[in-house]
C-alpha cells in the first residue's frame, strides 16, 4: 500500500510536467489542463456585469493559475512519495523527535522545502534512493521556474505583434485607401504586408494558444475588432487590373483563411465562412462592427 501512494505521487508529477511539456514545447489542438483552466476563466468573465474589466484580467489570472497548479500538483505529487517512508526513510536534526513528524503535514514540509531548494537540514533522506530522489524534486522545480519565465517571454511577444497589425488595420481604416491607390504598387506592398502579419499571427495562436485568453482594451489594438477589414481589402483588390495587386490580394484571402480555421479548430468551434468566424471572434472578445462590405466570400 505504501508503495501505492508513492506510485500515485509519481503519477501527479508525471501529470504536472506532461502539462508544462505540451503548453510551452509542444502545443496541440487538444493542449493539457492549462488550455481548459484558461478557457474556463475566459468564459467565466464573460459573465461578469462589466465584462471589458474582467476580460482584461482572465489572461493574467489564468497564466497565474496555471502557474500555481502546476507548482501545488508537484509539490503535493512528491509529497505523496514522501509520506509512506517518514519517519523511518530520514534523519531528523537532534532537536526533532522522529515518532512526533510522520505525518502528511511533514511530508509536504519536505517536498515544499526541496523544491524551493531551501536545503534547510532540519529533516533529510537516509534511504538511498530517496537521496536519489530528492534532489530531482529540486531540479523539477528550478526547471518549472525557469519554464515559468519562458511561457512569460513568449506570450507577450506574440500579444504585441498581434496589437501591432491590429493598430495597423485601424491605421489603414480611418484612412481608408481608394480603389486607385490600391491598385498601384504601393497598394501591392500593403496587402502582401497585411498578409504576411496575418500568417505570423496564425502561428502565435498554434504555438502560444493562450494568447487568445487575452484582451485588448481599446478597439484600435484589438485584432478582433479590425481583422474583418483586412478581408474588406483583399476583396475590394481581387478585380483590381495590377498583376501584383491580384496575387497579393490572394495571398492575404488565403492568409485570412487560414487564420480563421486556426481560430475556429481551437478556440471558437462556430464554424461557417471566414467573414463568419471572424464575427464569432468578435463577439467572444466582445467587440462589435458595422457589416462588411461585400458579400462573404
Amino acid at each position: 500500500m505504501d508503495w501505492l501512494v508513492s506510485l500515485l505521487g509519481a503519477g501527479l508529477v508525471m501529470l504536472a510536467l506532461r502539462d508544462v511539456f505540451h503548453t510551452l514545447w509542444h502545443p496541440t489542438r487538444h493542449g493539457g489542463l492549462s488550455r481548459y483552466v484558461m478557457a474556463a476563466l475566459w468564459r467565466l468573465s464573460q459573465h461578469f456585469p462589466v465584462r471589458r474589466q474582467a476580460a482584461g484580467l482572465a489572461g493574467p489570472l489564468a497564466m497565474v493559475t496555471v502557474v500555481a497548479m502546476w507548482a501545488g500538483t508537484v509539490i503535493v505529487g512528491w509529497a505523496l512519495i514522501y509520506w509512506p517512508h517518514v519517519p523511518g526513510a530520514f534523519s531528523f536534526a537532534a532537536d526533532l523527535k522522529p515518532t512526533q513528524h510522520g505525518g502528511p503535514v511533514d511530508a509536504l514540509y519536505i517536498s515544499l522545502v526541496t523544491v524551493s531548494t531551501l536545503g534547510l537540514g532540519d529533516i533529510a533522506p537516509s534511504e538511498p534512493w530517496l537521496r536519489i530522489v530528492a534532489p530531482l524534486e529540486a531540479l523539477v522545480g528550478f526547471a518549472l521556474l525557469t519554464a515559468t519565465v519562458s511561457w512569460i517571454l513568449e506570450i507577450y511577444p506574440a500579444l504585441t505583434r498581434r496589437r501591432a497589425l491590429a493598430l495597423r488595420l485601424s491605421q489603414l481604416q480611418r484612412n481608408d485607401p481608394s480603389a486607385a491607390q490600391l491598385d498601384s504598387g504601393l497598394g501591392a506592398g500593403v496587402l502582401d504586408g497585411l498578409a504576411a502579419h496575418v500568417a505570423g499571427i496564425s502561428v502565435d495562436l498554434i504555438q502560444y494558444a493562450e494568447s487568445y485568453y487575452f484582451h485588448e482594451g481599446h478597439d484600435r489594438t484589438s485584432l478582433a475588432a479590425s481583422i474583418p477589414y483586412a478581408a474588406d481589402l483583399a476583396e475590394r483588390a481581387h478585380d483590381a487590373r495590377n498583376a501584383e495587386v491580384r496575387l497579393a490580394a490572394a495571398l492575404l484571402t488565403t492568409a485570412l483563411g487560414d487564420l480563421a480555421e486556426v481560430l475556429d479548430e481551437r478556440f471558437l468551434h462556430n464554424g461557417g465562412t471566414t467573414r463568419d468566424v471572424f464575427r464569432a471572434y468578435a463577439a467572444d472578445h466582445g467587440r462589435t462592427r458595422p457589416p462588411s462590405r461585400g458579400a462573404d466570400r
